[in-house]
């Protein structure tokens, strides 16, 4: 039996649609699904946040996923039938912290964030939105359009110098994950 820190933090993946079909449980990171599922079209989450990746080792598009059914979240988001990675969100409860910068390398406008920001363009008119940052405390969703939508980017801390590697996205809104989130 799984301890329960175990059994609430489990994803359970399905080939088809609406729960149905082969499946796979998963309790932590795994940097390539290919060899346990060759197609995804469901999932249930039992706890926890996750990210899950279309390519190997935490590489390419990024869906943040928490506590529920997805019952046909591949086409919801887009995926090309494959999920290739995921990634557990650790748990945080603590302050969050965040400086973003208007250019690559933290040049330009610098601006200390400790919430959730819904537009970098309404409140700092930012018009290419933030090209860099530094996390220093908790969590972040990070999205290329104002209001949390279009593609997103999970960042924990540590310093990010540019966006080259995310497609070169300009992120133009960015939400604090919660622990009332898992």
């Amino acid at each position: 039996m799984l301890s329960s820190k175990l059994q609430t933090c489990r994803r359970i993946f399905f080939e088809d649609r609406n729960f149905m079909g082969r499946s796979w449980e998963c309790t932590g990171d795994c940097s390539d699904m290919h060899s346990y599922m060759s197609r995804c079209h469901s999932c249930r989450v039992e706890g926890g946040c996750w990210m899950v990746y279309d390519r190997p080792n935490y590489m390419g598009n990024q869906y943040f996923m928490r506590r529920g059914e997805y019952a046909d979240y591949m086409s919801m988001w887009g995926f090309s039938n494959c999920i290739r990675s995921c990634r557990m969100i650790p748990m945080y409860r603590g302050s969050y912290r965040m400086r973003v910068y208007e250019k690559d390398n933290f040049m330009g406008q610098m601006m200390e964030m400790t919430d959730d920001c819904d537009s970098f363009m309404d409140r700092y008119h930012w018009s290419s939105g933030c090209m860099s940052c530094h996390v220093m405390d908790g969590y972040w969703l990070m999205y290329e359009h104002a209001h949390y939508r279009g593609r997103m980017w999970y960042f924990g801390p540590g310093e990010y110098r540019n966006f080259r590697n995310f497609g070169g996205m300009r992120f133009m809104s960015m939400r604090r994950i919660m622990d009332s989130w898992y």
